[in-house]
């Protein structure tokens, strides 16, 4: 899985200046217990980057692209002539200007050895009296260090990435303004500092080759409904190539669905068709582009009462940390591509190349992306970042305002989960531990989550799945005893939803690529701020692995998420299933055992009325959905309290 790599990838790079200052962390902090897959010596290197002294020529001087480079295609090769000048203060002799692609994603590696191979560099200047050293430091870093005479202000010289005849592999995923980081040791003590303004290129998407239909998940009979139709390339990036008639169909009879939609050259392969709910039913759209590409909607049910489903993505990442693309490509890719009602972009808040708790910049860029997307009815928004610990688990933090403020992982009065939530205690926001039960770390259950400001856990995401161990797609490197089943046995009353964790740029498609992502299905009156935030805090959610399968799961009529007392004459419960595959069976855990296991006989369809006897103060029962493809739901539990 691709997303695995990436912390291995991290801590060895440009963002991390020095190692070695401080005394080995080896051991919990006083008071705390630690995750049980704890990374104390990453750690500890965010720490010694942040007290290591900067000095005033670190991180000076400009760097630019000349000339401008080709057309760059998803992984395709290209040759790129970076240009480096000294800052006011120069370069001392010893000093360094350093150079690496993004360690995420394909770029070939920086390296000097071997011209004939993908990413061979040169670095030249034309500067008398200055040698270049000029060697890989691991990974995708190549330093320069300067030799013979310092660098004075304005002296030049030139990194050639790919500059030989196989040139350097491009980023696999499509984004705007990816960075060809620079960063300059100005003073020779081996503390460097990015050059925030390193240049940056856009990477466009290779052919068309896949369809996408999204639908909403519950409406009202007689509502306008918005299809979304998108053509992407083959590992789901947005704005191939594309013209031709795309034709639909659909399983029940729509009036005014029109029978086909054109797409121009300038509609960058995306579309939405409008038309009116049908009175009821489950309505599936099919749509053809000639004998190429095929693709069938997700189901959408039509209902006069009840609650309506809106679709989420709560999770993921862009270029701002360690992810793909610019906030803008984020919230455009979650509405105009995916088709999502909903979507949060969580940037860590202390991982990446440059720190989003360190720039209030970077801080105010997403929400101003947060602000002009935002649309109640249509599409909602919501601010958020990754509490990025690697001593108790990570966390992503939504806030169901215009604005939020960044409480720091590593920021010692905010790096407990008690200690975070009591900074957001009062506010309208949200915490949800992530990849809980395993990689790439798993989460310290020993703090009790808060009832209400963690009302919900992300059992599943590119990394995997946290639900249980005898879960398909189970995330790696579990950890026994860590997975969300095993939370809710010890008391905890966690609701489920599942979130991308894209680092892809696909908020609401993260299994495009990875094979496995993560959506949540919200149950709500409307599609605002207030009314997200009061659904999930009633657990009224559930998750798939990335197909948008609609499920209902009801105790004597009490829905999903609610905690009812239990009776001495059981109970019914009752689970609907409207699937995008054929059902291959249909679980109802109790209190951590799959007590029945009904097969979906190879229909996209199921109803099931099941009754338990003799439910205890304590119990909890949920529904998981597995289909023929490997799509697979899950309910919030109910649980059973008594008076």
């Amino acid at each position: 899985m691709i997303i695995r790599m990436v912390g291995l990838l991290l801590v060895s790079v440009l963002s991390l200046a020095v190692t070695g200052c401080r005394e080995t962390v080896s051991t919990a902090p006083e008071g705390q217990t630690l995750s049980p897959s704890a990374k104390l010596e990453t750690v500890q290197m965010l720490l010694e980057d942040i007290e290591a002294p900067r000095h005033s020529a670190d991180g000076g001087g400009r760097a630019w692209l000349d000339p401008a480079p080709e057309l760059n295609v998803v992984g395709g090769r290209n040759h790129f002539s970076i240009h480096y000048e000294a800052g006011p203060e120069g370069v001392a002799e010893g000093g360094a200007v350093y150079f690496m692609p993004s360690p995420f994603w394909g770029w070939s590696p920086p390296q000097t050895r071997d011209p004939e191979a993908s990413g061979f560099c040169r670095v030249s200047t034309e500067a008398e009296g200055i040698d270049l050293e000029v060697v890989g430091a691991g990974g995708q870093l190549l330093v320069a260090t300067v030799t013979g005479r310092a660098m004075e202000p304005g002296e030049r010289l030139l990194i050639e990435y790919g500059a030989g005849p196989a040139g350097a592999v491009v980023d696999r995923f499509a984004e705007h303004g990816e960075r060809l980081w620079i960063a300059v040791d100005g003073d020779g003590d081996g503390v460097r500092k990015v050059l925030i303004d390193s240049p940056g290129v856009d990477i466009m998407a290779g052919a068309p080759a896949r369809l996408h239909l999204a639908l909403p998940g519950v409406v009202r009979p007689g509502e306008t409904v918005g299809l979304t139709i998108a053509v992407v390339d083959a590992l789901g990036n947005a704005g191939p190539p594309f013209e031709g008639e795309i034709v639909l169909e659909c399983n029940v009879p729509l009036a005014d669905l029109p029978t086909g939609a054109p797409l121009q050259a300038d509609d960058l392969g995306r579309t939405r068709v409008e038309f009116t709910a049908p009175e009821a039913g489950v309505v599936r759209i099919r749509a053809q582009v000639g004998e190429t590409m095929s693709a069938q909607s997700n189901p959408m049910r039509v209902a006069a009462d009840g609650p309506r489903v809106f679709w989420a993505d709560l999770h993921g990442h862009s270029g701002f940390s360690d992810g793909t693309g610019t906030p803008e490509d984020y919230f455009s890719y979650a509405r105009d591509i995916a088709g999502l009602d909903i979507a949060a972009l969580t940037d860590h808040d202390h991982w990446g190349v440059v720190f989003l708790d360190r720039s209030p910049e970077m801080w105010g860029a997403i929400g101003e992306q947060v602000e002009a997307f935002h649309e109640p009815g249509r599409f909602v928004t919501l601010l958020g970042y990754e509490w990025t610990s690697w001593l108790h688990g990570h966390r992503h933090v939504l806030y169901f305002d215009d604005e939020g403020e960044i409480f720091s992982s590593i920021d010692p009065r905010y790096d407990t989960p008690p200690e975070l939530w009591q900074a957001l205690r009062g506010l309208n926001a949200l915490t949800i531990a992530h990849h809980t039960a395993g990689g790439p770390i798993a989460t310290n259950w020993d703090y009790e989550p808060d009832p209400e400001l963690e009302p919900v856990t992300e059992v599943v995401s590119v990394h995997g799945s946290s639900e249980a161990e005898d879960s398909p797609q189970v995330i790696y490197s579990p950890v026994q005893g860590n997975f969300a089943r095993d939370a809710l046995e010890r008391g905890y009353r966690l609701g489920f939803v599942g979130s991308g964790d894209s680092h892809d740029g696909h908020p609401g498609l993260a299994h495009l690529a990875s094979g496995i992502g993560g959506v949540a299905g919200i149950m709500a009156e409307e599609l605002t701020r207030e009314s997200i935030l009061e659904a999930i805090r009633r657990r009224r959610v559930f998750a798939t692995n990335g197909p948008r399968i609609l499920l209902q799961m009801a105790v004597d009529g009490r829905p999903m998420g609610s905690t009812v007392e239990p009776d001495s004459d059981g109970a019914m419960v009752f689970i609907g299933v409207s699937g995008t595959a054929p059902i291959e069976r249909v679980d109802l855990v109790r209190s951590g055992t799959v007590v029945a296991s009904s097969p979906g006989q190879g229909g996209l369809e199921v109803k099931l009325t099941l009754h338990l006897e003799d439910l205890a103060h304590g119990e909890f029962v949920y529904a998981r959905v597995i289909q023929d493809d490997g799509g697979t739901a899950w309910s919030s539990p109910v649980f059973f309290q008594g008076p």
